[in-house]
């Protein structure tokens, strides 16, 4: 009788699984945030999984960090002046959540496109490829630039600010959406890095912009030294400025022979091709992000009729939540980058095991902080306002959206999965499951019928996430993704 065959395991499974059980001395973790600082130079879809995680995921959330950061230096600084200004940073996020529709679903589509090529070790077609998204990006930015300070006014006005936030605050709205186009390249550009597996570029960009931002801020807004003292205004003079230059640093490093990725001077041309694919990919992509964001308007609209110490509460925990979810959204893209790069390489199995293994990561990281957040939830909100009323609504608020952070974990490296394998329409569809058919009818209800004010529209937020991370699980395991063709 024959002995039964003894199966093999890969070599690049062997190193996973050694990874994976056999944590790095302090010594080699050291390395290894320094190379993921650096940038690593080697084939991420040859790096055991452990490994490639870690060098893309560090800078990524390192990236997604400050960006929050922008926002919330921002109400650091504003919410000196008052509630009323705080509702008026408040008010033009949701207007600018448009603008980040428009930038998070570009960016999905030019990551997926990115990443499938430089697996695929095509970095001709990769680097066109970068061309065609940054030239969608300025097309449709400046027609958002000239509509949102058209409109700024009515914009505002419909969204129910106040008379304060409709006299002195049209400026801010007004100033920020001129910047549009800086917000949105810097979105795409960072994409496109990140799909090349340049993850400490995108890093280091937004590193110089939030320095200028965190120098000229206070000085824009009260004055300081030779600066006008220009209120809330300043603040959008700042974040404008500051974006601005982190887009010029970034159109540097695309033309440095340096990167992973180089666009040279034969690869500028419009390729309506390649851009039409883009659309048809980024399109749902813009209908997701523009689904999720919305969410947010709609659920600031409802606050809102509580009253500016609610509306400005909100503001401040959304931007100190955003501050957790983003390094969040870090692991994800890493998982989505490495699931991209892998279905190029033609090792969809790698790609899968890689997003399992960024989701238990997750787990780990926004469990820790919401535990922290749900019990420092006053002395957080204490650091960005005195106003004590804001204080106790915001803590509120700040504690209740924390019960969702061990629900979400998953479900949100499992969004940027299914997007880095090119299928951008299951998670578009389960956000509108979720969070048009079930979040927002769930919050007014709550809130008005019975009569729970604004904490009933929170309580709806963690029952979303809960419905879109069970949902999120079960389709990712069905795998119809692995037959999408970027």
């Amino acid at each position: 009788m024959k002995p039964a065959p003894v199966e093999e395991t890969p070599p690049s499974q062997e190193h996973d699984v050694a990874e994976a059980t056999v944590p790095p001395s302090p010594k080699g973790l050291w390395t290894l945030v320094k190379e993921a600082l650096h940038g690593t130079e080697m084939d991420l879809t040859r790096l055991p999984l452990r490994r490639a995680i870690f060098l893309l995921a560090v800078p990524m959330v390192l990236e997604m960090l400050m960006e929050s950061v922008f926002a919330v230096v921002d109400v650091a600084f504003v919410g000196r002046l008052g509630a009323e200004a705080v509702a008026t940073v408040g008010l033009t996020e949701s207007i600018l959540t448009i603008i980040y529709a428009a930038g998070m679903g570009l960016s999905i589509g030019a990551t997926a496109m990115v990443a499938r090529r430089i697996g695929e070790k095509d970095s001709e077609r990769a680097a066109r490829t970068a061309v065609q998204a940054i030239g969608l990006g300025v097309m449709l930015s400046t027609v958002l630039a000239i509509a949102g300070i058209v409109f700024a006014r009515p914009l505002l006005e419909a969204l129910g600010g106040s008379p304060w936030v409709l006299e002195h605050g049209v400026g801010y709205t007004r100033v920020m959406m001129g910047g549009v186009v800086s917000i949105l390249l810097l979105f795409l550009i960072n994409a496109i890095f990140r799909g090349a597996g340049d993850a400490a570029i995108a890093m280091r960009t937004l590193a110089l912009a939030n320095g200028l931002n965190i120098l000229l801020a206070p000085c824009l807004i009260f004055g300081l030294g030779p600066f006008p003292e220009m209120g809330v205004v300043g603040a959008a003079w700042a974040t404008t400025i500051a974006r601005s230059a982190g887009v010029l640093y970034q159109l540097f490093r695309l033309a440095q022979a340096n990167g992973r990725l180089q666009v040279r001077r034969e690869h500028v041309s419009l390729e309506p091709g390649t851009m039409l694919a883009m659309v048809r990919l980024s399109g749902a992509g813009m209908v997701q992000a523009l689904v999720t964001t919305s969410s947010w308007v709609v659920l600031v609209r409802i606050v809102s009729s509580f009253g500016s110490t609610a509306l400005a509460g909100y503001t401040i925990a959304i931007r100190i939540v955003l501050f957790a979810l983003l390094p969040a959204w870090g692991l994800g893209n890493a998982a989505s980058t490495l699931l991209g790069q892998s279905m190029g390489a033609g090792d969809v199995a790698r790609g899968e095991r890689a997003v399992w293994m960024a989701g238990r990561y997750n787990l780990i990281v926004l469990s820790t902080i919401g535990v922290v957040f749900f019990v420092f939830a006053t002395p957080l909100m204490g650091v960005f306002t005195t106003d004590a009323a804001v204080v106790v609504s915001g803590a509120t608020a700040l504690r209740i959206f924390s019960l969702s952070f061990v629900s979400c974990a998953y479900g949100m490296v499992l969004t940027s999965a299914f997007n880095g394998a090119g299928d951008t329409t299951t998670p578009t569809l389960i956000d509108l499951c979720c969070l048009w058919a079930l979040e927002l009818p769930l919050a007014w209800v709550l809130a008005h019928p019975f009569g729970m004010g604004e904490v009933g529209a929170y309580i709806a937020v963690p029952v979303a996430f809960a419905a879109m991370s069970v949902s999120g699980i079960f389709l990712f395991r069905r795998g119809r993704w692995k037959t999408r063709v970027v």
